[in-house]
């Protein structure tokens, strides 16, 4: 069975990637006030990646949902993306829709995705998902919501219309206060979730949308 993880080519970009986002996690921690789009262009060189681990996780939760549609919110330098992209394309089916508001990250991760040999399975949106996703076309398999983490309820509620039954809603870094209002809208069954914290290194809220 196909494992695109494993794949010379792929691997090799995600090693290089998580080596630059560790060296990187090294420095002093920085923030950037201002709107959305501000911090971007402020934090362009920051990689604000999943871990090894969520990344792992991600791809196997592709793999096993098999969705036609796949859509994350924070592409950054294209880490995400490109677990995404490798279970589509050992599916066999489906396409993932990233979206990114800094030039420089979108320049990057389109770039890192190619040389991943996976481009042919994923878009990368420019600028914000709350514009950017209203053309996106339903049903909607699987959702990553690892943007600006005060977005996440708004760019959510933008995509629940859209959700195919049982799709799964993958919240990213839930040990944030700022996702505490996310958090609390998909543990509340009245909202049609099904809602479980997975312990990986950054925390990971995964959801499974049954129709509110």
């Amino acid at each position: 069975m196909t494992n695109s993880l494993t794949n010379p080519q792929v691997s090799a970009v995600l090693d290089r990637l998580f080596a630059a986002a560790d060296e990187d996690a090294a420095r002093p921690p920085r923030t950037a006030p201002g709107d959305a789009q501000g911090r971007a262009d402020a934090m362009e060189d920051i990689y604000m990646p999943v871990s090894v681990a969520g990344g792992k996780l991600l791809y196997a939760l592709t793999r096993a949902a098999r969705p036609g549609t796949v859509v994350e919110f924070g592409t950054s330098y294209g880490i995400s993306t490109i677990h995404l992209a490798a279970a589509v394309a050992d599916n066999g089916i489906g396409h993932v829709y990233g979206s990114e508001m800094s030039a420089t990250k979108i320049d990057a991760a389109r770039l890192n995705i190619k040389e991943a040999g996976l481009d042919a399975h994923a878009t990368i949106l420019a600028g914000d998902a709350r514009e950017t996703f209203e053309a996106i076309d339903g049903p909607i398999g699987l959702v990553l919501l690892d943007g600006w983490k005060e977005l996440t309820r708004a760019v959510l509620r933008l995509l629940e219309p859209k959700l195919a039954p049982g799709a799964l809603v993958v919240a990213d870094d839930i040990t944030l206060p700022t996702l505490a209002e996310h958090l609390a809208y998909v543990r509340d069954p009245a909202n049609g979730y099904v809602s479980m914290e997975f312990p990986v290194e950054d925390g990971m809220e995964i959801s499974c949308y049954t129709g509110a």
